[in-house]
């Protein structure tokens, strides 16, 4: 079997697949795993090629995490959620949850949030208790602007509490989100349990954490990864994969997992009639960026809490790497499109200066700083996606998918690229225990 990309959805197939005794072998086209969740250099540190995030719902990415051995306790600092949003002006808002069983942790986080009005707070309490019956189907799918304004949210909420989560998690501003996938978000954050919501802060960039005790584990199981090895087609015969082309040479197997991004994914379907329709959803999905904009400010320098939402500016969300064994270092998110994607590099880093200095004028100018620009980040995560999301299983007999930009349910996150590694390598499991069968 063959899996084609180091990101954390091959990863995930890959693991699954080598523990239960199936022959693998990962290609990555790059020099190093980890797909868009990769380790780049600030000086003498690695820092990642952008600022993330987990919660405690990401069960699949903690599942595998334990099962290449990796101790959770070490690498990753679990925190009650905390939200404090602030402009030039001081703090707008700061909400909590409280330690009570779900989801009256959330109900009772918003109760007690600071800066909300007494109306704010009565229709935030009011769409929090209706979460678990909002269901939209994909055919039913609007924006989440639209779904707000449906559930009587308040300008002030909207702008200073779900706009923002909405645009952190989606990575797609709200007039153009998918209601269906934010529902789903705080369906699996807040409705179940209490530690679904907390903070998972890494400790270490995300190579340690994940892409190096994977790589570890896979060796351990005799599992050949080649880095820098680009496959350039899939090689066919009739309607089903025979193998994969690289470099010149065709390799076979009896299956292949496509676990690239939706536009690498896309590149090898092309030429392909059997997969000719999923190739133009693939395209069809769109993308968006995510820009990060690393400072280093003396190690004295720090948020209280972690991270802090800014409003009013380019940047969005600013977190603090001093769990991460890096005081004084300092991420700035701007998550979706906007202008300053074209931006010139020292024009956009000299305006987000100036907008950290609007809000924190005590900190000193920062010693140094890295701009890391993706361009195409995630998927487009708008009304009707989940339409054109592919399944696991491609219409091409031994040809499969594993990406966070399949039908997952979740926008693209870590979680949703290992959870589709998990289910494509549930479902190759079990084709090949049927084609084993005497």
């Amino acid at each position: 079997m063959i899996v084609v990309g180091g990101g954390w959805a091959g990863l995930a197939t890959a693991v699954e697949l080598a523990r239960h005794g199936l022959p693998v072998r990962l290609f990555e086209a790059t020099r190093q795993l980890g797909g868009r969740a990769r380790r780049v250099r600030f000086g003498e540190r690695a820092v990642d090629n952008g600022q993330h995030l987990m919660i405690g719902a990401y069960r699949d990415t903690l599942t595998l995490l334990q099962r290449v051995g990796v101790d959770l306790t070490r690498v990753l600092h679990r925190q009650r959620l905390a939200l404090r949003l602030r402009d030039a002006g001081g703090q707008r808002m700061a909400l909590r949850t409280a330690p009570l069983p779900a989801p009256l942790h959330l109900l009772a986080g918003l109760l007690t949030a600071r800066g909300l009005s007494l109306l704010d707070r009565r229709k935030a309490l009011r769409f929090g208790r209706r979460l678990g019956s909002l269901r939209p189907t994909p055919d039913q799918d609007i924006s989440v602007d639209a779904l707000l304004r449906s559930e009587q949210q308040t300008a002030a909420l909207m702008q200073t509490l779900w706009q923002p989560l909405c645009l952190a998690t989606l990575n797609t501003p709200s007039q153009h989100a998918s209601a269906r996938v934010f529902l789903r978000v705080l369906d699996e954050a807040f409705l179940h349990q209490r530690a679904h919501s907390d903070l998972l802060v890494p400790a270490l960039d995300l190579g340690r954490v994940l892409s190096d005790p994977c790589a570890a584990f896979l060796e351990l199981h005799r599992v050949r990864i080649d880095l820098g090895a680009r496959v350039d087609a899939l090689d066919l015969r009739g309607n089903r994969v025979q193998g994969v082309r690289v470099g010149g040479r065709s390799l076979a197997a009896r299956q292949v997992v496509i676990a690239t991004d939706a536009r690498n994914s896309r590149r090898l379907l092309d030429g392909v009639p059997a997969l000719a329709t999923l190739g133009r959803r693939l395209g069809d999905l769109g993308s968006e960026p995510i820009a990060t904009l690393y400072l280093q400010y003396p190690p004295a320098v720090r948020l209280a809490g972690g991270m802090t939402g800014l409003l009013d500016g380019h940047g969005q969300w600013l977190f603090d790497r001093r769990l991460c064994g890096q005081p004084g270092l300092m991420a700035l998110v701007i998550s979706g499109d906007g202008p300053h994607m074209t931006m010139p590099p020292e024009v956009l880093v000299d305006a987000l200066r100036a907008q950290v200095r609007a809000c924190f004028p005590r900190w000193p100018q920062p010693l140094s700083h890295l701009l890391v620009r993706e361009k195409h980040a995630t998927f487009s995560c708008r009304p009707g996606i989940d339409r054109l999301r592919p399944a696991v299983r491609t219409p091409l007999r031994g040809a499969w998918l594993a990406g966070d930009y399949t039908d997952t349910g979740l926008p693209a996150t870590l979680e949703g690229a290992v959870r589709s590694g998990h289910a494509c390598a549930a479902q190759l499991r079990a084709e090949e225990l049927v084609h084993c069968r005497p």
